[in-house]
């Protein structure tokens, strides 16, 4: 899978772009800071998930001097290629709504090949793995970081898990509130029952395909986790849900009726019963204290260097190699899904890797993936690789290929 042709207007600091890209080659970004290299990466991103991996506001993605226009909008269209089809074309608009009272809202209009549709079929047209320096809070972050990348990976290959990611953020606030309403006298605990069921249907196809994404997730990452490490270190996933749902759904764990763990898949049928009764058994609780106290807004997943917390006992060296051999294993499990290589995007991540671990890195997406990373150093790769590479140069929103190499 490749991005063949790429347009921007009015996105972040890009008023306009038209750009073509290789596919065989590696294309480096590189610039000082703050000139649109990362820009350019978070537009592919956008065009794959319609969510920015920098921002909660879509509103921060128009270009500042289009705030003003009668009609402030931000456009991104890429033509792709993948083994499904030669050329799809996807393109996405952000419009801002100021309407007569109140802050202004945004508003997303997706098309696929001229084609007006949903946000939800936006699923497998682009697939992108997403590298970053912040990736370290895989390792060392707030739960909530390692739930949103699940979420964001399974998301882009799965139809039914986004729609009952979706289902079950709607619907969270919605019982919150009405557990607060219960409490204060102005609700009857009986109207839980709609919401309970709703939750319960959406959170256990979550919890069931975050439990299936690990257990397929962990192989590539311990391979690449002992090449890193000598084969002195073995990586492992601990996925922890907030509740334990058992295969033979008593509660009871056994070595005949293991728990949900990485080793054996419970489907969501058997998980949902389980799930409303853990509903129902901390209903008062929940009650008293206004929250959700149980489901897959609480899951948490560790990684283990030989048995040991990473995030809590590891350096921060392991904890640099920990991040690599996972985003690498996520691009395996993202070409094993889609059966094509999906586009790899590094953002700043090579100068953050010594040596080796950069070699390493180079080495296994050479060649195998539309690959674009940026850096504003590009003496931190070999003269081979650079040769091998085209090189761009980012100025102030304005791309122009160095010398010697290919225009973009």
């Amino acid at each position: 899978m490749h991005i063949d042709y790429l347009s921007l207007t009015n996105f972040r600091n890009y008023a306009r772009l038209e750009l073509s890209l290789p596919s065989a080659r590696p294309i480096v970004l590189h610039g000082a800071n703050a000139q649109g290299k990362t820009s350019l990466l978070e537009a592919i991103y956008y065009l794959a998930t319609a969510r920015s991996p920098y921002t909660a506001s879509d509103r921060q993605l128009i270009h500042w001097r289009a705030e003003n226009d009668p009609l402030p909008y931000a456009r991104l269209s890429g033509e792709v290629s993948s083994a499904r089809g030669p050329l799809n074309r996807v393109e996405l608009t952000l419009t801002l709504d100021r309407g007569a009272e109140g802050p202004a809202r945004s508003k997303k209009h997706v098309r696929i090949n001229g084609v007006d549709k949903r946000v939800m079929d936006l699923v497998g047209q682009i697939n992108v793995v997403l590298f970053l320096p912040q990736d370290l809070t895989l390792v060392e972050g707030a739960p909530s970081d390692r739930r949103r990348f699940m979420d964001q990976t399974l998301g882009q290959v799965d139809r039914d898990y986004l729609t009952a990611l979706d289902v079950y953020e709607k619907t969270l606030p919605q019982r919150n509130a009405l557990l607060r309403r219960i409490a204060a006298g102005q609700a009857d605990a009986r109207e839980l029952g709609y919401w309970d069921d709703q939750l319960v249907a959406a959170g256990s196809v979550i919890i069931s395909g975050r439990q299936r994404f690990l257990r397929e997730l962990e192989g590539g990452a311990q391979a690449a986790h002992l090449d890193l490490t000598g084969r002195r270190e073995t990586l492992t996933l601990r996925y922890q849900p907030s509740f334990l749902p058992t295969f033979n759904g008593d509660g009871q764990l056994s070595f005949e009726a293991l728990g949900l763990d990485l080793h054996r898949d419970l489907p969501a049928d058997q998980i949902a019963p389980q799930f409303a009764e853990q509903l129902r058994a901390q209903q008062a609780e929940s009650i008293q204290r206004g929250v959700t106290l149980c489901g897959p807004h609480r899951d948490e997943l560790r990684l283990l260097i030989n048995d040991r917390d990473a995030g809590l006992y590891g350096s921060r060296g392991q904890a640099r190699t920990a991040v690599m051999a996972f985003k690498l294993a996520e691009l395996a499990w993202m070409r094993a899904q889609i059966g094509e290589w999906p586009i790899l995007l590094l953002d700043e991540v090579v100068a953050e890797l010594d040596a080796g671990r950069r070699a390493y890195l180079l080495e296994r997406i050479d060649g195998a993936t539309q690959t674009l990373m940026t850096t504003t150093e590009l003496d931190i790769f070999t003269p081979e690789f650079l040769r091998r590479a085209a090189i761009w140069r980012v100025v102030d929103g304005q791309i122009s290929p160095n010398e010697a190499t290919s225009d973009p």
